[in-house]
């Protein structure tokens, strides 16, 4: 499936910025299964200065400083990209959990790269609630692929998409109350899970499709960036992507930007301003099918 992007941040400030510098993880990854035909990321006012590179983790991230006054700064990526991921294995092909769980633990080839999804993060500190809500999942000796087809299953039917209840830094903890969040939340809630049993698991961002096909529900979160799971199978199958927020397997309809170790590690738009005052921000998100 081909998509055209269209993501445009905007932030109001009610006195003059000064000076600004922000940085941002908003160029698509090339990936197997995802190809950038195209992708331009510009912004008003001009920047005075641009730079990019590849960071820890293989994503594109770029800064832009700006030296002269500015009462409002607008970002946009434009992008065309094509996604066509692969089917996951059969469940039964893939190993028990607890395999999969000790291949992290002892690292090594095929595993180290993975290994280090499996610890604490800065906005994922352990939290054993996430572990005991999804201890149901992991009976001894299933396979890893059902194991976190039912945990993603779990947390689209028993917490209700609400905005405006948490925010960047509400903890799994206070979600797991509220049973109540976003895409943010649900992605790490889910990641809290799997690495409290041991499976390694990393932040993605990036866009889900706005319009579903015809005939199916409207998807939730598709109105602003949006997030998901990436789950590791072990060495032999690598890495799933799954949609709490939605309980999708990640094939077609989602385009990928970045991943990290949790939201902060990617976050789409960071910056440091000198001046400012209160401000506004406003997102807006169209991926169409082309």
């Amino acid at each position: 499936m081909r998509y055209r992007v269209r993501h445009s941040t905007t932030y109001r400030y009610a006195t003059p910025v000064d000076l600004a510098g922000h940085m941002l993880h908003l160029r698509p990854r090339g990936l197997p299964g995802q190809i950038v035909i195209e992708a331009s990321v510009t912004a008003s006012p001009e920047p005075a200065r641009t730079n990019a590179a590849v960071d820890h983790f293989g994503n594109h991230v770029g800064w832009m400083f700006l030296d002269r006054a500015h009462e409002r700064f607008e970002v946009t990526l434009e992008a065309e990209v094509e996604v066509e991921f692969v089917r996951p294995p059969e469940i039964s092909a893939t190993p028990a959990w607890e395999i999969v769980a000790e291949a992290a633990r002892a690292g090594g080839a095929g595993s180290w790269a993975a290994s280090e999804f499996l610890f604490d993060s800065p906005m994922l500190p352990a939290e054993p609630a996430a572990g005991v809500y999804a201890a149901p999942c992991f009976q001894p000796g299933r396979p890893i692929l059902a194991v976190v087809l039912e945990l993603n299953g779990r947390i689209r039917k028993e917490f209700s998409f609400k905005g405006g209840v948490t925010n960047l830094n509400t903890p799994v903890s206070r979600v797991l109350s509220l049973r109540a969040g976003v895409c943010q939340d649900f992605t790490h809630l889910m990641i809290a899970a799997l690495r409290a049993h041991g499976i390694p698991a990393r932040y993605v961002s990036g866009y889900l499709r706005t319009r579903p096909p015809p005939g199916q529900v409207a998807r939730r979160g598709a109105d602003q960036s949006h997030a998901w799971v990436s789950a590791w199978l072990g060495p032999e199958h690598g890495w799933i992507d799954l949609d709490p927020t939605n309980d999708l397997v990640v094939r077609d309809e989602h385009v990928v930007l970045a991943w990290g170790r949790d939201y902060g590690d990617i976050s789409p738009v960071r910056g440091v301003i000198l001046g400012g005052g209160r401000h506004g921000v406003m997102v807006s998100v169209d991926l169409e099918a082309v």
